[in-house]
């Protein structure tokens, strides 16, 4: 008889529900989360359970990875593209975890991609970069605000960051310039941070090929290719470009019946760091490269600037999915002639 388990993981808890080819529940019981503990309850149905559906919360790492090493078949549920039955009156954790159990059973369970684990943190480690990034801005907007405020001056970047504020106005010297002392050093601190993190992950992906041949594509870099291709993972899990695109969210959204538009919705579906960062190389690629500016500039005198600046996204989005399923270098005449 086949067994199929749904565990609807929380952050300190865990309901699992074992269900048999007839949905009738054979084990239902609120464990805390304790692998050693999941996986002695699993015991007793480990020779028949066909597969464990775990609901893809933000702490599934330590459990996914635990049940497969334990030799389960993990099944990872897409909470976004899974709903139950609206009509219910009510609903909780027991019946969720057996509505992941009931989907794995039909075949209907709609399932996220289990990134490969000794990629995993990599991965997380440029994330953590780009968070890092982004404070560092928050600060250097912040200290641009109080000289700007207090002085009037209106510094960018590097020449507010080498402005010494000892030289500034007595009044500047107290409370304020303190302020700003402070800021400026918490910007150097997270800048030196940052660096070493581009610095680690460059060390180790440097040997990946892919890596050299993301570069080739316009408006990528240091820093966009790792992304690209972190974020990416193995390029053959998309069937085609348009499910890459899609994924990168470089694709339009819309409901059509009968020709007729139905409305928009699941624009945030894929990933935002990709989403990012082929915005960003459109940027770049806008500003260094004649026929991507050209392009961009017929796009933008029929429509928004924001369509045309999706649409040079779009491009490099699915001239990288080819980069990286053929392994050839970028040809900008293909993209954008």
């Amino acid at each position: 008889m086949r067994l199929y388990c749904g565990i609807d993981l929380h952050s300190n808890n865990s309901y699992v529900v074992v269900l048999d080819e007839q949905d009738r529940v054979v084990y239902q019981h609120r464990l805390g989360n304790d692998l050693r503990q999941i996986l002695e309850e699993l015991v007793p149905f480990s020779e028949q359970l066909t597969g464990i559906a775990v609901e893809s919360t933000f702490n599934w790492y330590w459990l996914v990875d635990g049940l497969m090493e334990a030799g389960y078949r993990v099944h990872l549920a897409n909470p976004g593209a899974m709903q139950q039955y609206e009509g219910l009156k009510f609903a909780d954790d027991r019946s969720d975890a057996r509505w992941l159990a009931h989907m794995l059973r039909v075949g209907l369970l709609p399932e996220g991609y289990i990134y490969p684990r000794d990629q995993r943190a990599l991965r997380d480690l440029l994330r953590k970069r780009g968070r890092l990034v982004q404070q560092r801005t928050a600060n250097l907007l912040s200290l641009q605000n109080l000289l700007h405020r207090n002085t009037g001056q209106r510094l960018g970047g590097q020449a507010l960051m080498a402005l010494d504020l000892a030289e500034l106005e007595q009044p500047l010297l107290d409370n304020v310039g303190l302020s700003m002392m402070s800021t400026k050093r918490v910007i150097e601190c997270v800048a030196g941070e940052v660096k070493q993190l581009e610095q680690e992950v460059l060390r180790q992906l440097k040997p990946d090929p892919l890596l050299r041949l993301l570069k080739t594509v316009a408006g990528v870099g240091n820093i966009l290719a790792p992304t690209i291709r972190l974020e990416t993972g193995e390029i053959d899990r998309f069937p085609s470009a348009g499910n890459y695109v899609s994924y990168c969210r470089t694709v339009g959204s819309q409901r059509l019946s009968n020709g007729k538009s139905k409305g928009k919705g699941n624009k945030k579906n894929g990933n935002s760091y990709l989403a990012w960062a082929y915005v960003e190389a459109a940027h770049f690629a806008i500003r260094s490269y004649r026929p991507v500016r050209r392009f961009y500039e017929r796009k933008k005198a029929r429509t928004h600037r924001v369509v045309a600046l999706k649409t040079v996204a779009h491009k490099l989005a699915r001239a990288s999915y080819y980069v990286m399923r053929d392994q050839v270098p970028f040809r900008i005449d293909l993209a954008f002639g």
